[in-house]
């Protein structure tokens, strides 16, 4: 049994994501096994799959969530976006931010908090409640989140859940532009994301 800061070899120092012989089994069935992937700067990835097929498991491998897995993960710089949005119902969206910014290191001022959720389409939502919000809005407070700190990686799990087209949209093009701000991504996702050049990895039946 392996953690993820295990280093592989040489060759995939540079990576933001490189996974080695990976093999991971839940309940006697086993998910995925002599998986391996690595992502490079601007690189991305949709992984697709059946409904118990691994996906959402590999993710929190990765992301340090679980590590009841064998094989190596090197992983230097990562955020996960998961289907719990993790977001405080009786507080408001920018209270939210605040707390996740204090949280990681990063002091946020009121003009701050506008502009990012002015990026997500909620202009003037910020002294509102998470819980007076539609689903759709709250997905995009949470999506705010991935603007906040600069990281390599974005690992995603079904990013257009509960999003109307615009959503949908507003997602690409925030992937594309943390790819060409050097960042790389690795989605769990049933609907093909719109991204140029993007690559695939598709896991297989439970067994």
């Amino acid at each position: 049994m392996t953690s993820a800061e295990t280093q592989p070899d040489n060759g995939a120092q540079s990576a933001l994501l490189h996974c080695q012989n990976l093999r991971c089994e839940r309940d006697g069935r086993v998910l995925f096994t002599d998986l391996e992937l690595a992502l490079q700067s601007g690189e991305a990835c949709e992984l697709l799959g059946s409904n118990g097929s691994g996906k959402s498991t590999l993710l929190r491998c990765i992301a340090g969530l679980y590590p009841e897995f064998d094989g190596a993960i090197h992983c230097p710089n990562s955020v996960y976006f998961g289907h719990r949005l993790a977001l405080n119902a009786l507080l408001s969206a920018q209270e939210n931010l605040l707390w996740y910014g204090a949280l990681s290191g990063v002091e946020l001022q009121p003009m701050q908090i506008e502009a990012l959720l002015e990026r997500v389409g909620l202009t003037g939502y910020a002294p509102v409640t998470v819980a007076q919000l539609s689903a759709g809005q709250q997905r995009r407070v949470a999506l705010a989140r991935l603007l906040l700190v600069p990281t390599g990686l974005w690992l995603l799990d079904e990013p257009y859940t509960a999003l109307d087209t615009n959503g949908q949209q507003l997602v690409d093009r925030l992937l594309q532009e943390h790819l060409d701000n050097g960042g790389a991504v690795l989605c769990a996702t049933h609907q093909a994301l719109g991204l140029a050049g993007k690559r695939t990895l598709t896991l297989g039946e439970s067994r």
